[in-house]
């Protein structure tokens, strides 16, 4: 890494002491309807919690991890595509996974319309985990947006917006954070008054299925961080996209971009939509300069079909999972590998590298 003259300096006769702190930011989390009808108990009840288990001490060891709520949470009428809505449990699940903040400004926020975005609010502060995106009125987002996370010393702002609602009209008093740049520029100058050591706008944006990002979301992170974001994490394609790692000379700093982090939690199939990427971040800082000390990514995905034609929807860290016994599974598993290391060794830019994980044994 590269670090700005005067701080070094600076560092070699200053008694300092250097501090870091890690984020991870993983894909989408959705619930299709057979991964609720997987879930169900003889009790009637739903239990997700072992969708997490290869991945948990992953999630829990960052310092902050991050993930996309793309399902909101009811108190009935569960379903999922095209208007998803899940129980309690899925919500549970991804809290005791280790999450410590759940972005929920995406275009499936609605689904269901008002009464459960706003239950998903609720239940979100019931079980105490920070949330970004959507708010039940402008008080509400006024006080609490952007979302500043403090820990180990570091003061992170936190900005979450979607390019839309499925449609959905936003239902009044409620707030929905739209990307629209005039009232981003406004964001950000508001993010800058709490004094960060980052700002981090994390943007549910781009083209479905599709493995590069199109023109105009190059453009929008682009002017992102010429506004003074300082990092620009992506989802919503299902698929996974390429990170850059750019040295800002300007700012004599590093800014990240990962244009879609694909999925974490789906009943998707399709080439390249079994699985996605976390992404992890550590951040050092030398008296007040901040910069990103290393990035690298770790893949994750979902196994298909086992022989008894059923899915259990298992997320797996899938450069370290040995498959016996499948030779369908093994193959999917290899193909998913292959498409985005090609994908990633070809389009990342910057120094970024593939972390591996402990070792899973997967018998389907």
């Amino acid at each position: 890494m590269i670090y700005c003259a005067a701080t070094v300096v600076a560092a070699q006769y200053i008694p300092t002491t250097v501090q870091k702190t890690s984020l991870l930011f993983a894909g989408d989390i959705m619930q299709h309807k057979a991964q609720l009808e997987t879930a169900r108990t003889d009790s009637g009840t739903y239990s997700f919690s072992g969708n997490y288990r290869h991945i948990r001490n992953t999630i829990s060891a960052a310092d902050i991890a991050i993930g996309n709520l793309e399902t909101p949470i009811g108190r009935k009428h569960f379903s999922g595509y095209p208007t998803f809505c899940a129980p309690d449990s899925f919500l549970h699940a991804a809290v005791n996974a280790g999450f410590d903040v759940l972005l929920f400004a995406n275009n499936h926020c609605l689904d269901k319309g008002k009464t459960a975005a706003m239950y998903t609010l609720d239940l979100m502060d019931s079980l105490g985990i920070a949330h970004c995106g959507v708010y039940r009125n402008m008080h509400e987002r006024r006080e609490r947006y952007p979302l500043l996370i403090e820990k180990n010393g570091f003061r992170i702002a936190l900005l979450n917006y979607t390019y839309g609602t499925n449609g959905h009209k936003i239902p009044a008093p409620m707030i929905v954070n739209l990307i629209d740049k005039e009232m981003i520029a406004q964001d950000i100058i508001d993010a800058k008054m709490m004094a960060p050591d980052a700002i981090i706008a994390c943007m549910h944006w781009g083209d479905e299925y599709v493995s590069l990002p199109p023109p105009r979301v190059k453009e929008l992170a682009q002017w992102l961080i010429e506004q003074g974001v300082d990092h620009v994490i992506g989802n919503h394609p299902h698929v996974i996209q390429p990170i850059e790692l750019r040295f800002n000379e300007e700012e004599c700093n590093w800014n990240t971009i990962a244009y879609s982090t694909g999925n974490l939690l789906s009943n998707m199939s399709l080439r390249r939509t079994d699985g996605g990427i976390m992404v992890a971040m550590e951040l050092r800082k030398i008296l007040n300069y901040t910069t990103v000390s290393s990035l690298g990514y770790i893949y994750t995905w979902i196994a298909p079909k086992g022989s008894n034609g059923k899915r259990d929807f298992t997320i797996y860290p899938a450069a370290s999972t040995v498959i016996e016994g499948n030779g369908h599974a093994r193959q999917k598993l290899q193909q998913f590998l292959d498409d985005n290391r090609k994908l990633l060794e070809t389009h990342n830019k910057g120094n970024i590298k593939e972390i591996i994980t402990d070792t899973v044994t997967l018998i389907p």
